[in-house]
Formats: structure tokens, C-alpha cells, sequence
């Protein structure tokens, strides 16, 4: 599953007067009286929350620039005669909640009461949109020419991403006068409702199930060799990123399917959005073509005799009940891809039943269905090993309870079994002779941590390759769920999730230190969804006192990626090393994140080293 925040088709209503109110705290003051005679960028003002929200206003005039019939429904206005503050955006929203009866090219006066609707609510810590709701629309005249569109490019999205937030508003910069020339958020908040356009731009975030693909205005924006553009620190959010949608219905027409790195061609132009999945949001009523670039699906190397390869791979919320085919591209990947891994650490099996929520924990059929898909595929008989999890006790789909699970190939390796391990007994760490050991194999860390409450339990493994013991430890952290973006109206935005991740990390760094202790020169290895970046206070946690080694960073920071999100390209899934590997092979294999066509949302990782 992804670890984006969760996604509903539903659009949310009006914020409440209350919360009107909140957002107003520390805003300007109004620059015009509610009532006739108002202009759009009377209402827009030079902040984030408009200086008459809550007002009722009448005789607000413009152009229509674009009619949204489905979602959120309305329509968008603009001034003709713009003012000259930089800062005041001259488009607005009308929300009319039913298909709008205007066309692109009326000329209308509305009356309304001025709002501001928080996409996602006010807990997601999204920015709000100022608009106008309940509308009375008059049609003035017909056929008009829409105002020339501002266009968006590499030079006038400035550098530098938001401004710091008022420590007086709780980190808010809702209130902070916007400066367009020096922040990115201020300037695509300037304009806000206003039309837009974008030349040819390298896409950067592949179409997605929602007819969305994201492209980017600076191509040399931490970009990398496959289309790209990095995202590698909290600092540099690669302000060039933009959202793109279409206000044409699919049924009229087809969203365009792009991969990263492909070329959305020729102008692309309508009203500059704001919406919950991805902030900023150019909606098209002009869409460029997609010119294919050809981006191909990786295969990492073959390990050789000597070297053990060792893989993680989300699988997203796999079940029995998952069509064939799924079952198939995955195993086709396993085999051709990953070069049939040594041992691949699989993140997300679910019980046999899927998402029915009856009480089922047991994989055996999942399992079972993939590894036979392997051998299709012409690859090993993979054996396998896991810990079924308490019913609804790990978090992740209801009913589905995901689990990690250790496929092994035993012409290559073998599996030290010891028996005891099930979803509430601890494995521990054992020495005999210098040599440590898990006490119970397989066997989950400290499951009774309350860092694990609802979420994935850590599963560690002993294995053995020509003569050496090597420990795997599976991980499936805790999702960013609940997190704010990085367009929150709170900058630095909240990262609430990573708590519970740092408590995860701490456990399984403390694990190994445990194995270190016993064995100083123990080959350790740490896998899995990590859920958090190469750059995180989770993988410093995970990677105190020199325990442990994200071996992502062996990589050129342009290959450093697991996963796309919002046209970021970052990374979620790793592998990390104990100091007894000093030398190893890396890969993180890209198959997925990057195209509209997915097996997974993930990339797999692959490491080769000689125990």
C-alpha cells in the first residue's frame, strides 16, 4: 500500500464559520468592504485567507476561464483589468455544487458569500482556497476572449520553496503577506484561480488512477538520468513540481498516460487550482500531448556463485483474490528483474481471504499462489518462512492483515529453524562460542513494544550461506498517514507519523546492537518499507552508534528513489548493513514507481555481498 495519505472522490464542504474565523487570526485586515463593487483581487487580498471571508458580496465581475462539472463543481472567473500588486491574484473559484450553466467566455456578475473551503479539512493542515459559495450568477455577455494566461516557467518560479511560518500563529503562514518574487508557495498562491499555461515539460510523476500526472517547469531541478527529479532533503522540495488535470470529462476525452521522463508537448493551459492530493494544480482546458520517451523497466545484475543477493518488495496488499496477472507480473519481476534473489523479504502478503475481515490470519494460500507463479515464471522453488499476526492487530487493510514474509531459495541457502516464534513471543539473541543466535527463528522483535501498536511487527530470520550465518531482519514501518504536505499552511509542515517511526527504528536498532554485541563482525541486515528517506530522524535512528549502514547511499543521489510521490522521486525502501559488510553491491531496481502501468507502487531493492 501506498504511503501517501488515503484518497476519497468526495470533496469536502465549506469550511465552518469557526474555522473561518481561526484562519483569519493574524491575517491582514480587510482592503475593501464586503458588498457591491468589490473586485476578485479585493477578495483574494495579499495573504493566504481573504480580508472578507464570511462576507457577503455582490456584483463581482469577470470572465469565465473554466467550468469544472464534475468533483467539486463550479466554476472559475478572472478580472480583465488587473491591479497592479503582484501579490493579489485577479481569478476566483465559484462553487456552485451542481453542473454550472456558464460557459468558458461568459462574462458574469456574481453575488455570494466569500469562503474559505480547506481541501481535505482543516485536521490535514492543507492551505485553503478562497472562493466564492452560493452563488447568484448573472450572465452579462457571451463569446468574450479569456484573458491572457500567466505563464508559468522555469524563471519565474522563484528558488526558494515557502517562507518560514509565524511561530505566533502556530507556524502558520496563512497569515504572512505573500511575496511572490522569493517563495514558490507564494507565488503559485498569487495565482490562485488565475489562468494559466505551461510550455513543453519532462513529466515527473506518471498519470495515475485519477487522471492526474505531475510535470516539472525547471528540467535541471535535481533531476536524474530517468526523468526524475529528486527529492533528497526537507530543504529542497524542487519547487518546479506542478499538478496537471484535465476539465475535459474522460468520457469526451482520454487522459493522456505518461510515464516519468516522457514530454507533455505544447501548451497546456486553464485555471490554477488548489485541491488536497497535490496542492497547486494546473486544470487543463488545453492539454499538451504526451510525447513517449521510452523509459524502460530496470534488471539489476546476477549474483554471482560467491555472492549472497538478498531483496525487499512491497507487494501491495497481495491476496488470492487478486486477479492472475497481478500474480504473474510480479513473479515475472522477481525472476527477471531481480535476477531471482538468493532471499527476497516480501512486505505487504495479506491472510488468504484478503480484505474479508473474518478472522482468517494464515498466508499460507497467498504465499503459496506466488511461489508457484515464480516457478512459472522460470525461476527457483522458493521456500518460505513468516509469523502470522494477530487478527486486525497490524494495521494496513482491514481484514487484510499484512505481513512480511521470507521466500528463500534452498538450493542457495537454507533457513535455521527454531521453533517458538508466533505474533506475541519475542525472538531474543543468544551466544555460543563468540557466535550469536536467535533464540526463536523465525521470530518477531519485542512485539509487545507499544512502538508496534497497529502497525507491522518486525520479522527476523537466520539463514545460512555457504557456512556463514546471516541475520534478516523484515521491516514494514508505519505509514506517513496523517502527515501534512509539504504545501501545508504550517511550514515546516507537521510530520506527526514519524514518532511511532523513530520508537520502530529505536527497537530494531537496539535488536541489532544485541546480535553486534554477541558477534561483533555479525553479517545484519535490515530490510524493508522503511516508510522514511535516506535523510530521516528514522533512519538516524535505525543507523545510531554505527549499528547499521543505509546502503542507499552508496548510490548517486540521482539514483536514490524507491518510490514517486507528487513528482518526488524518493526513498521509502531500503536495506541497511551492519559494519561487518563492508563490501556490497546496491540496486534499487525501478519497475514501478515511475510508470502509469504498476505492479506495485514500490520499487524493489536488491544487495549483493560475500558473507
Amino acid at each position: 500500500m501506498s504511503s501517501s495519505i488515503p484518497r476519497s472522490a468526495a470533496v469536502a464542504a465549506v469550511v465552518s464559520a469557526a474555522l473561518a474565523a481561526g484562519l483569519l487570526a493574524g491575517s491582514a485586515s480587510a482592503s475593501a468592504e464586503g458588498g457591491a463593487g468589490v473586485r476578485i483581487h479585493d477578495i483574494q487580498g495579499t495573504t493566504r485567507v481573504s480580508p472578507l471571508v464570511g462576507q457577503q458580496v455582490t456584483g463581482v465581475t469577470g470572465i469565465v476561464t473554466g467550468v469544472r462539472a464534475y468533483g467539486s463543481r463550479g466554476f472559475w472567473i478572472q478580472d480583465p483589468t488587473p491591479d497592479a500588486n503582484p501579490a493579489t491574484s485577479e481569478g476566483l473559484f465559484v462553487f456552485t455544487s451542481s453542473v454550472p450553466t456558464v460557459a468558458v467566455g461568459d462574462a458574469v456578475s456574481v453575488n455570494g458569500t466569500v469562503t474559505e473551503y480547506v481541501p481535505g479539512g482543516p485536521a490535514s493542515g492543507n492551505q485553503s482556497l478562497t472562493q466564492l459559495s452560493k452563488p447568484v450568477v448573472t450572465v452579462l455577455s457571451q463569446g468574450n476572449p479569456v484573458p491572457a494566461p500567466v505563464t508559468i516557467s522555469s524563471w519565474s518560479v522563484p528558488g526558494a520553496y515557502a517562507p518560514a511560518g509565524d511561530p505566533a500563529a502556530g507556524g502558520s503562514i496563512n497569515g504572512l503577506p505573500l511575496r511572490p518574487r522569493k517563495y514558490a508557495l507564494d507565488y503559485y498562491e498569487s495565482l490562485e484561480g488565475t489562468n494559466v499555461r505551461i510550455g513543453s515539460s519532462r513529466v515527473v510523476g506518471a498519470t495515475d488512477p485519477y487522471s492526474e500526472l505531475w510535470v516539472t517547469v525547471k528540467p535541471w531541478e535535481n533531476a536524474n538520468r530517468r526523468g526524475g527529479t529528486v527529492y533528497g532533503s526537507y530543504e529542497d522540495q524542487n519547487t518546479g513540481r506542478l499538478q496537471v488535470q484535465s476539465l475535459v470529462p474522460i468520457a469526451q476525452q482520454p487522459f493522456p498516460k505518461a510515464n516519468v521522463g516522457d514530454v507533455l508537448s505544447g501548451v497546456t493551459e486553464g485555471p490554477l487550482d488548489f485541491n488536497q492530493y497535490g496542492g497547486y494544480t494546473l486544470t487543463a482546458r488545453t492539454l499538451g500531448t504526451v510525447v513517449d520517451r521510452g523509459l524502460e523497466r530496470e534488471t539489476t545484475d546476477r549474483q554471482h556463485r560467491n555472492e549472497l543477493a538478498v531483496a525487499t518488495y512491497n507487494v501491495e496488499n497481495l491476496d488470492p483474490t487478486d486477479p492472475q496477472e497481478k500474480f504473474d507480473a510480479l513473479a515475472k519481476a522477481v525472476v527477471e528483474n531481480l535476477a531471482s534473489p538468493d532471499i527476497v523479504a516480501l512486505e505487504e502478503i495479506q491472510d488468504d481471504n484478503g480484505a474479508k475481515n473474518d478472522g482468517t490470519v494464515g498466508a499460507g494460500q497467498t504465499v503459496k499462489k506466488f511461489t508457484d507463479a515464480i516457478v512459472a515464471a522460470g525461476g527457483p522453488a522458493y521456500e518460505w518462512r513468516s509469523v502470522d499476526p494477530e487478527n486486525n492487530k497490524d494495521g494496513g487493510e482491514p481484514g487484510g492483515n499484512i505481513r512480511q514474509v521470507f521466500l528463500f531459495n534452498p538450493a542457495r541457502v537454507s533457513f535455521t529453524d527454531r521453533p517458538g516464534g508466533d505474533a506475541t513471543t519475542a525472538t531474543g539473541v543468544t551466544g555460543r562460542k563468540g557466535h550469536a543466535a536467535l533464540t526463536v527463528s523465525p521470530g518477531r522483535i519485542d512485539p509487545a513494544n507499544a512502538a508496534w501498536a497497529d502497525s507491522r511487527k518486525p520479522l527476523a530470520g537466520e539463514f545460512v550461506f555457504r557456512g556463514r550465518t546471516v541475520f534478516v531482519i523484515a521491516n514494514h514501518f508505519g505509514s506517513k498517514g496523517g502527515d501534512e504536505s509539504i504545501v501545508s499552511h504550517h511550514q515546516p509542515p507537521n510530520r506527526s507519523s514519524e514518532a511511532k517511526r523513530l520508537l520502530q527504528a529505536q527497537a530494531v536498532n537496539g535488536f541489532v546492537k544485541q546480535l553486534l554485541a554477541v558477534e561483533k563482525q555479525a553479517d545484519v541486515l535490515v530490510v524493508g518499507d522503511i516508510n522514511d528517506f535516506e535523510f530521516s530522524g528514522t533512519t538516524k535512528a535505525l543507523t545510531d552508534g554505527g549499528a547499521l549502514y543505509p546502503a542507499v547511499k552508496s548510490l548517486p543521489r540521482g539514483e536514490r528513489y524507491s518510490y514517486v510521490y507528487q513528482g518526488n522521486s524518493q526513498v521509502l525502501d531500503q536495506i541497511l548493513t551492519s559494519p561487518g559488510i563492508r563490501h556490497f553491491a546496491y540496486d534499487s531496481v525501478h519497475i514501478n514507481a515511475e510508470f502509469a502501468d504498476q505492479d506495485s507502487d514500490h520499487d524493489p531493492q536488491v544487495l549483493r555481498f560475500r558473507p
